[in-house]
């Protein structure tokens, strides 16, 4: 699962380092400039984290909190260039999660995020690939379409682990046999093309012309991404 944060700091520099770190983490990013902007889009909006400043015009951050704890339990951390314990603790009796003061270090920061999340969606220590709409589970061996679960044989999950630990690289068939099954495989190896349907099936808008699992005439197949 990719985790939706949205970011609510008014200076944009700021703003800006927290996304690019967040971005590189693999979380879906939403910036807003000011409280009112950040209420619209929590309205609206599937949101699982949110990093909030407390001074900003228009709305305080401790506001903007108020509001969102009328609806929500979502994990907030809140960002303040003061070190005064008032407003640490005015933040956590309304219901702050976790406080950083500026400045800040970013990877102390993803740290934090990392560990919230962890905590509140029972994360285990799976690893999530993640490539345009599609989420692939690894210790669960799901697959997720635009977060909704498609159903896949033990077969197909191998292959699209394949595929997914090696986005933008031609496979042969030999090389998808290898690398998915082994010696463990006993079938044809023009089996692999109808695995392909049926996966195709499964993950693309439209089957007929896919656009993410393409096949590369005389070479094999490619996912994710084109080769250069």
């Amino acid at each position: 699962m990719q985790y939706n944060i949205l970011i609510v700091e008014d200076q944009k520099e700021i703003s800006a380092i927290v996304a690019k770190y967040l971005d590189k983490e693999g979380y879906n990013i939403s910036v807003a400039d000011n409280g009112f902007e950040a209420l619209d889009y929590f309205n609206n909006h599937e949101c699982h984290l949110v990093i909030l400043d407390i001074m900003m015009p228009g709305i305080s951050g401790f506001d903007v909190l108020r509001e969102i704890r009328k609806i929500s339990e979502i994990p907030v951390i809140m960002l303040t260039a003061r070190q005064e314990e008032f407003d640490r603790i005015k933040g956590f009796d309304i219901g702050a999660d976790d406080y950083v003061v500026k400045p800040f270090s970013a990877r102390e920061l993803m740290k934090r995020i990392r560990a919230i999340i962890k905590r509140t969606y029972h994360e285990s220590n799976e690893i999530i690939y993640s490539i345009h709409d599609l989420d692939l589970h690894t210790k669960g061996m799901k697959l997720y379409k635009d977060h909704k679960e498609v159903e896949l044989t033990s077969v197909e999950f191998r292959l699209l682990f394949t595929f997914f630990r090696n986005k933008g690289q031609v496979l042969t068939r030999q090389q998808l046999i290898e690398l998915s099954f082994g010696n463990e495989y006993e079938g044809y190896d023009r089996n692999i093309d109808s695995y392909i349907k049926r996966i195709r099936q499964k993950i693309e808008d439209n089957p007929q012309k896919p656009e993410l699992l393409k096949t590369k005439y005389g070479s094999g197949y490619v996912f994710g991404g084109d080769v250069q």
